[in-house]
């Protein structure tokens, strides 16, 4: 009985360190052009393709030099590019991917919909 309280206990503590991770991610900020960025940093991680991780880093320096990067998220992306570029892939993936699952999708919906509203203008 005792082993079942202590493995449900882990269990939940578990839970709550993995939604405080994801919370505590910065977050991109409404930008459309620096989330399809940080996307296309993640295909040149997992595809090791450094030539393309050096044009996606120059791109986001310059959303961060123009205030459409926020400084937290310019850093972490940072870091993880030099994990990349270290030699550490897997480890920047799976940071990339845990920072990008972190992203919260509604800061990119007002974007959306304006897409949306065009479409529906030009039917």
């Amino acid at each position: 009985m005792l082993g079942w309280i202590a493995l449900a206990g882990l269990m939940i503590a578990l839970a709550v360190a993995l939604v405080w991770n994801l919370r505590s991610q910065p977050q991109l900020g409404p930008d459309e052009e620096v989330y399809n960025t940080v996307d296309a940093l993640y295909t040149a991680v997992r595809n090791r393709d450094t030539q393309q991780i050096g044009k996606c880093e120059s791109k986001l320096n310059h959303y961060r030099e123009t205030g459409k990067l926020p400084a937290g998220a310019a850093e972490k992306l940072a870091g993880i590019v030099s994990k990349a570029l270290g030699g550490s892939w897997d480890t920047a993936a799976e940071r990339l991917y845990e920072f990008m699952a972190a992203q919260k999708r509604e800061t990119f919906s007002s974007h959306s919909a304006s897409k949306e509203e065009v479409r529906k203008k030009k039917n």
